[in-house]
């Protein structure tokens, strides 16, 4: 039988060396997570850094924000309901420079009633940002400029060109929540 003879000072240096490895991995895989958050939320994702103050509180915001978001399933629209939803945005801007208030409340109203359909739970306003980001990182920061520009809307305090920028904002929200289904379908058909 052969007995290897490992010295304390050999047993102390492989214990050394395999929590160096451990944290080396660790280290390797949070910041691949970290980049993969980055990539994944884009302009959110340092938006976050910059109100959290660092790098790994933004990435548990964010895992955070997946998580919930997972917990309620998004629903694609009937192709007539869309047609309908994209009938009254036109509407709405063929109305706004006779009525750029009220276009304003209108659009906010619509985006918020698309969200609903589509399955996103009407929380409060933040809320419903986050849910948002997960889905929308790009667009995000438009809905909450628009509802920014809408909240004074509602004050009396927000100009004309504050009103056409927030119509522009939620624009883009709408267009990318009723082409969801659309880029979809298309897709199949293309793979079909």
């Amino acid at each position: 039988m052969l007995v290897l003879a490992i010295s304390p000072a050999t047993i102390v240096l492989i214990v050394i060396a395999v929590i160096l490895l451990v944290v080396v991995f660790s280290m390797l895989a949070r910041q691949q997570s970290n980049k993969r958050l980055e990539d994944r939320f884009g302009p959110e994702y340092k938006r976050t850094v910059a109100a959290t103050g660092d790098r790994a509180a933004a990435a548990r915001e964010l895992r955070d924000r997946e998580k919930h978001r997972k917990r309620f399933e998004r629903r694609d629209l009937d192709p007539a309901l869309r047609n309908r939803y994209r009938e009254r945005w036109r509407a709405i801007e063929l109305r706004f420079i006779d009525e750029p208030a009220a276009c304003v409340r209108e659009a906010d109203d619509l985006v918020t009633e698309v969200m609903t359909k589509r399955g996103y739970p009407m929380d409060e306003f933040d809320q419903r940002a986050d849910d948002l980001s997960v889905d929308y990182p790009a667009v995000v920061e438009n809905y909450r400029q628009a509802h920014r520009i809408a909240n004074a809307n509602e004050r009396g305090t927000a100009s004309t060109e504050e009103l056409r920028k927030a119509l522009v904002y939620y624009r883009s929200l709408f267009a990318e929540l009723l082409n969801d289904a659309d880029t979809r379908t298309q897709r199949l058909k293309e793979t079909g």
